[in-house]
């Protein structure tokens, strides 16, 4: 998986990932800056995921996107 994809075009994804999990704040997009490490971690704070969750929902996420 290439995450550099959305570090790269993190401007343009904010809008998606923003549809994906609602309860993400602006700031905490701000925060995660395109950053997997950092929106897994904000997944498991604002959703209450366990790590594993929150990495299949972000690869779940990541493999729809039809790159």
């Amino acid at each position: 998986m290439d995450w550099n994809r959305v570090e790269g075009n993190w401007k343009q994804m904010k809008g998606k990932v923003k549809e994906q999990w609602g309860k993400l704040t602006d700031d905490d997009l701000d925060v995660i800056d395109g950053k997997r490490e950092q929106l897994e971690g904000r997944l498991q704070e604002r959703y209450g995921y366990a790590k594993d969750r929150a990495q299949k929902e972000i690869n779940d996420w990541y493999g729809r996107q039809g790159w």
